[in-house]
């Protein structure tokens, strides 16, 4: 039987490693978008994932994998942007954004902690177009709500679709990386 909390860590390494790396190369550029702007980010990378499982093949050498991981890293962002708003590209800033980085995983990962116990791993027998799907729907939910500036009756807010979101491709990258023994990149 598998150890998912301990796939989730080796998924939550290489997303990480491409974000500090990312971030080392352009800087935070990104803390001067909107959420609702990196909430299209996402829409874009997922729509790009369907397109490809659709159509059976992609044009641009670069296949699903580090789709899915660009979207757990802007959904990540997306999280810091929601605590922080917008901001500027400070280096000084750096390792506190690292630790709102990794402090937002951890999060993501106690409610895919919680949510597999009750659920029963019942994602490993999923399809990956499933989870596609999934952030979709999630995506227009937010998009929703953002629209609505943030405000829901009886729904839960913009924070944990993002979530949800990081979750799915989690599930995804497991399934498409770990368990097939491929590179994560």
């Amino acid at each position: 039987m598998p150890d998912t909390a301990q796939e989730y860590d080796k998924i939550v390494e290489v997303c990480r490693d491409i974000f500090l790396k990312k971030m080392q190369d352009y800087g935070m550029a990104w803390r001067i978008l909107r959420p609702s702007s990196i909430t299209d980010q996402i829409f874009i990378k997922a729509n790009r994932i369907r397109s490809i499982e659709e159509k059976g093949e992609c044009k641009v050498n670069e296949g699903i994998v580090p789709e899915f991981i660009g979207i757990i890293n802007y959904s990540i962002m997306g999280l810091i942007q929601l605590e922080l708003g917008r901001g500027e590209d400070k280096p000084e800033d750096r390792e506190s954004i690292t630790t709102l980085y990794n402090h937002y995983f951890q999060q993501a990962k106690a409610l895919m902690l919680d949510k597999n116990h009750d659920y029963g791993e019942a994602w490993r027998d999923m399809r990956i177009s499933s989870y596609t799907d999934l952030i979709l729907m999630k995506i227009m939910r937010t998009k929703q709500i953002e629209d609505n500036h943030g405000a829901t009756l009886v729904s839960e807010g913009i924070d944990a679709n993002y979530n949800d979101m990081i979750n799915y491709a989690v599930f995804a990258l497991i399934r498409l990386t770990l368990e097939n023994q491929q590179p994560a990149v």
